[in-house]
């Protein structure tokens, strides 16, 4: 197998101090965070940014720019710029934050139901977001909330939007959204291209199952507190404890942890 490339998600657009004080709201506390958990053993993060007044989720491009920029001067990790919709569904908002020309970017494939609002991803939003991405040399990981949005990605490859092989992440256990169990992730796996990587995230209760048994088959690793603010039931934990485990855990099985550089070449980037 591949070495495991484990991913942190340490922000998101949810968890506030309200319900853990171990997540980073700040741009500062974003990039030491990803100082920890590169020394933890991952090897790319997820960025979300938030309002450091009322820490609301934030399409604000200049604290994205001071993560980036802090990110790039303090780590080797692979940045992962979402341009995710809970911060708000404009897609100039969404598209301007590709200017910081990330090695890589989430793209939704498609619209889901999430607690209290509809996440929308118009056909022409996506289409529009993967051009903005090719434009600026960014690699798309593929958010897969559900099988049907594959069928979406896999559409932008045929439209010359997008080249293979592709990155897909398997976002499971949203209300709303595909269960999280293994037939539904070994489902998902057969359904992409042979050539293609993937990666499972799981939301709540469900990111160390998925997880586990994402190292097992071969595929990679997504933590972090927009995902899970829970080491177990109960227990609240910090973003590096999550990549810590994910490492150790993956050793025991055999798998060694891909370095940000190795993690680079498995992905193509560059």
């Amino acid at each position: 197998m591949q070495k495991l490339i484990i991913t942190v998600a340490p922000t998101g657009s949810v968890p506030t101090r309200k319900h853990t004080p171990h997540v980073p709201i700040t741009p500062e506390e974003i990039i030491a965070t990803g100082v920890r958990c590169e020394a933890a053993g991952a090897s790319i993060i997820h960025v979300h940014v938030r309002d450091v007044k009322d820490e609301s989720a934030s399409t604000d491009f200049k604290l994205f720019e001071q993560v980036y920029n802090g990110l790039k001067a303090k780590t080797d990790l692979i940045i992962q710029i979402s341009t995710g919709g809970r911060a708000g569904m404009n897609y100039e908002d969404r598209r301007d934050r590709l200017r910081l020309k990330p090695e890589m970017a989430s793209l939704t494939t498609g619209s889901v139901n999430f607690r209290t609002q509809v996440y929308a991803n118009s056909p022409e939003l996506i289409r529009n977001l993967a051009r903005d991405m090719q434009a600026n040399g960014v690699k798309p990981e593929m958010e897969i909330f559900d099988v049907s949005m594959i069928n979406n990605a896999l559409a932008l490859v045929e439209e010359g939007l997008v080249s293979p092989p592709l990155h897909f992440n398997f976002v499971m256990g949203l209300r709303g959204a595909i269960p999280a169990t293994i037939d539904n992730l070994v489902h998902l796996t057969r359904s992409i291209p042979p050539d293609s990587t993937w990666s499972a995230a799981g939301i709540g209760t469900a990111q160390l199952p998925m997880n586990t048994h994402a190292i097992l088959m071969g595929g990679h690793s997504r933590v972090g507190l927009e995902d899970c603010i829970y080491y177990r039931l109960g227990e609240l934990t910090t973003n590096e404890r999550l990549v810590e485990r994910m490492a150790a855990l993956s050793r025991e099985l055999g798998r060694e942890i891909a370095s940000p550089d190795e993690a680079r070449e498995i992905l193509g980037l560059g």
